[in-house]
């Protein structure tokens, strides 16, 4: 890290779904963390429209990156770089905030930073638990991931050990509360009901845990239809649905499968941290039984509060001042949002300083207009 005279500034934007993200971090101190959701305006589809979130986030932007400054007590002119999600999510949504922060970087003359939304995740845990050890696993779960990453060093190192080889527990999570009239989004709302029930009620199938099965892979698939299909027979035979120990059974069945590869992985590669982010963080039987878990197995767990789990600017602005701190190469102006952004590029850096992403995307160059004009 850089020393406390020269600690980084840096303001995080984050729009890979449906959450207007805006953070402001100074080293690995949080001093904002300003957020505008669109998921009221998704939950009478019961799902995320990428096209309201891409007009929410346009309306959101300039609002909620004032509210920030303004929350931070910083000038924009202060600032040391301005750090954006680049990928994965969303592409309609991703690009509103990408070209929110070219526009602010170069009319305030300062470095971009297109960075990534997983390493992002791991990266926020900075802000409640200090610097992260070296190497350190990261269980990533949320709507539209379950990964079980590996980094060495978070702004350049992050191998893949898994990933969910179909629905993300997130997806699942928020089907089963579908198929339970229990509305969107299903993650706070099972977790809820589920305190209530009996998670041994109902044994609903461990997807890919048997002694072929890839040790690290994750699939909820099987899970959800299971689960689907038992609340139809009761239904069909006339029966009420033990909603509160359905929701406990089946969130029984994610969090074991999830907790039980995360130490099992820390074991194999001699890592004896292991780090939980993601919107599905949040869930109060997934911290119990990781902890539970971790504790037996000597592992040291950090998981960051609820708030800084779900999408947040402040996560994208940690992985920011890091990249500040550790002299890593800045974005180009052409830097465009990819929805498939893979999670072995922590941050997207000019084609100059790398060859990884020679593509360029010409038609996304900044106008070249007076600095002057735009920024007063």
């Amino acid at each position: 890290m850089a020393d406390s005279k020269d600690v980084p500034l840096v303001l995080g934007i984050e729009t890979s779904c449906d959450e207007t993200g805006v953070g402001i971090v100074r080293g690995t101190t949080l001093l904002a963390d300003a957020i505008a959701s669109s998921v009221d305006e998704h939950a009478r589809f019961g799902g995320v429209v990428p096209e309201v979130a891409s007009r929410a986030h346009l309306e959101a932007m300039v609002p909620t990156i004032e509210r920030a400054l303004k929350e931070a007590g910083v000038s924009a002119k202060d600032l040391d770089g301005i750090a954006v999600t680049a990928g994965p999510g969303l592409a309609g949504a991703l690009l509103v905030g990408v070209s929110a922060a070219k526009a602010y970087a170069y009319a305030l003359g300062k470095p971009l930073y297109g960075v990534n939304h997983l390493a992002s995740h791991i990266c926020v845990d900075q802000l409640e638990h200090g610097p992260l050890p070296e190497p350190t696993m990261a269980l990533l779960v949320s709507g539209g991931h379950s990964s079980l990453l590996l980094s060495s060093d978070i702004t350049s190192d992050v191998r893949p050990m898994g990933a969910t080889i179909d629905d993300a527990a997130g997806e699942a999570f928020d089907k089963i509360a579908r198929v339970l009239n229990l509305g969107f989004p299903g993650g706070p709302v099972i977790d809820r009901y589920a305190r209530e029930g009996d998670p041994k009620a109902i044994a609903f199938p461990r997807g890919l845990t048997g002694p072929r099965d890839p040790a690290y892979d994750f699939s909820f698939s099987g899970l959800k239809t299971a689960v689907a299909r038992w609340i139809e027979a009761k239904r069909a035979a006339g029966e009420d649905v033990p909603v509160r120990d359905v929701a406990a059974s089946f969130q029984e069945a994610v969090v074991d499968v999830l907790t039980r590869k995360a130490v099992r992985a820390c074991k194999d590669e001699g890592v004896d941290h292991l780090m939980i982010g993601g919107g599905v963080a949040a869930n109060t039987r997934l911290r119990a039984l990781a902890q539970e878990r971790c504790e037996a197995a000597g592992i040291r767990l950090r998981v960051p509060r609820p708030k800084l789990c779900t999408d947040n600017g402040a996560m994208v602005a940690a992985l920011g001042a890091e990249m500040v701190a550790r002299n890593r190469a800045a974005s180009d102006w052409d830097l465009s949002a990819d929805s498939s952004l893979p999670v072995t590029d922590p941050h997207v850096p000019g084609h100059s300083n790398s060859h990884s992403h020679s593509h360029t995307h010409s038609h996304d160059h900044v106008h070249e207009v007076s600095k002057g004009n735009l920024y007063t």
